[in-house]
């Protein structure tokens, strides 16, 4: 539990002194994590991986427990007939348990330097009652032509993943739902004082992780020396 209420449960400090990437989908938050991870010495925590890999027991568990089936449920329901609205009201809603697991997986890690966590899912609401100053996160979300640069060049992007039988509207109803999850991660984060970082692709992977490093700089220790 987080509480919400200054009291979390941080048995080995490793919350306290992570360090936090949010924001929206194919921004490049964990390209940027393992840039900064491999530069100084971090341990990268990436939140999508998890969460669609080690979480999917504590989902199952949670759908028995509210009553649902156990079962995923008909991709249409999901991807094809809701409105995009609906969609990205439905991913926020959950997204508070759904941090809870993260940080049941963060608390587990004993780090002599700072974890550094990214994903979608750490949202600017639910780290900022963890963290001592809105300075150790950032939001990165794309700008719409980098997010259409990016379905373009990255096949994994594009890909989707469920039969459904309306395979455009449900692409498209994803792809709105994402925008709008993240402008709402834009507006807390600014309403929070946290930084946001738009990504428009004229700038490097290596451009983008320097600068997020001299943002994060209090709290990173020196770079790791280069090997030749």
């Amino acid at each position: 539990m987080t509480g919400y209420d200054g009291e979390v449960w941080d048995p080995f400090g490793t919350l306290r002194h992570a360090l936090w990437i949010g924001g929206g989908q194919w921004a490049g938050k964990s390209t940027v994590a393992r840039l900064l991870a491999v530069q100084y010495g971090l341990t990268a925590y990436h939140y999508d991986y998890h969460d669609a890999r080690a979480h999917n027991d504590r989902r199952i568990a949670r759908r028995i427990e509210l009553g649902e089936p156990s079962t995923e449920p008909d991709p249409d329901i999901v991807w094809v007939h809701p409105t995009p609205e609906d969609m990205a009201a439905q991913t926020l809603a959950g997204f508070p348990i759904r941090f809870e697991w993260a940080l049941d997986d963060l608390r587990a890690l004993v780090s002599g330097r700072p974890i550094i966590a990214e994903g979608w899912g750490l949202r600017p609401e639910l780290v900022a009652p963890i963290i001592d100053s809105p300075r150790r996160m950032v939001v990165m979300v794309p700008t719409q032509e980098f997010r259409q640069h990016q379905l373009r060049a990255l096949p994994r992007a594009a890909a989707f993943g469920h039969q459904v039988s309306d395979p455009t509207r449900a692409q498209q109803n994803r792809l709105a739902r994402d925008r709008l999850v993240a402008d709402e991660a834009v507006r807390t984060a600014r309403r929070l004082g946290i930084r946001v970082i738009e990504v428009d692709g004229s700038r490097d992977a290596e451009v983008v992780a320097n600068g997020i490093a001299d943002h994060f700089a209090p709290y990173l220790p020196p770079p790791e020396p280069a090997h030749s």
